[in-house]
């Protein structure tokens, strides 16, 4: 159930790269307790705009508040589940190992660990079903392994708002399962959710809201707006035969 001001709001956020404008006047909004899905093409700008809420990108025109507040002052509040290359899974580091350092680099790479780090890692390791392998080197495990250990980096630093870059991509069926049980009840629990996908029927599926990306915002609704030939066509530079426009 959402409630209140919106926890993420993107007004009219434009983003250049290398002079080329990869995101034009893109808006959304998105309350606590809403799993938001962005729907779009390869080089359509979801994940630019992700990157945009985190403030890895600067802005060209536009803002991004969270909480109310700019991008800056709020990074303690999201959580960030890349893409699975992103992360250097040849580091010798275990699975605990590796969700704890997310946790204590938050708070400051020379501060060390304290049980309060240790015990939110602990149980980030659990919600994702990892408590059994905890000590397994992070190079030995599955994609789909790999894939909640990402999560679980994101959970222990106790976001209110997580992004999700692709996270079912790739992985096996108990691993879907699982991230959508979680999913789910992070959402419950109030935790805002805006999740980067290509997994049409999984979005439409755990998704309160989508938003079709193609350059911008082009649409945004319910979850059956993904079932709307027109508007899934628009976003994704599609004719009706399907073939590229």
């Amino acid at each position: 159930m959402t409630t209140g001001e919106p926890l993420l709001t993107v007004d009219a956020a434009t983003v250049l790269l290398g002079g080329r404008e990869v995101l034009r006047d893109a808006s959304l909004t998105l309350h606590g307790g809403e799993l938001v899905g962005l729907i779009g093409p390869n080089g359509a700008g979801k994940t630019t705009l992700l990157r945009a809420v985190l403030g890895l990108v600067p802005l060209a025109g536009g803002e991004v508040r969270i909480a109310g507040l700019p991008v800056g002052r709020a990074r303690h509040l999201i959580g960030y589940v890349p893409q699975r290359h992103e992360f250097a899974w040849d580091f010798p580091i275990d699975i605990a190992g590796a969700v704890l350092a997310a946790r204590t680099r938050s708070a400051g790479w020379l501060r060390p660990a304290r049980a309060a780090d240790r015990a939110a890692a602990e149980q980030a390791i659990e919600r994702v079903g990892l408590t059994d392998l905890r000590g397994r080197p992070v190079g030995e495990l599955s994609g789909g392994q790999r894939q909640r250990v990402l999560v679980a980096r994101a959970l222990a630093t106790g976001p209110r708002l997580l992004l999700l870059d692709e996270p079912f991509t790739g992985v096996d069926t108990p691993t879907q399962e699982t991230l959508g049980e979680l999913l789910a009840e992070l959402r419950d629990a109030g935790t805002g959710l805006l999740m980067a996908t290509h997994d049409l029927p999984t979005a439409a599926k755990t998704c309160d809201r989508v938003a079709l990306v193609d350059g911008t915002v082009v649409a945004e609704g319910g979850p059956e707006l993904l079932t709307e030939t027109g508007s899934l066509l628009r976003a994704f530079g599609l004719t009706a035969t399907g073939t590229a426009s």
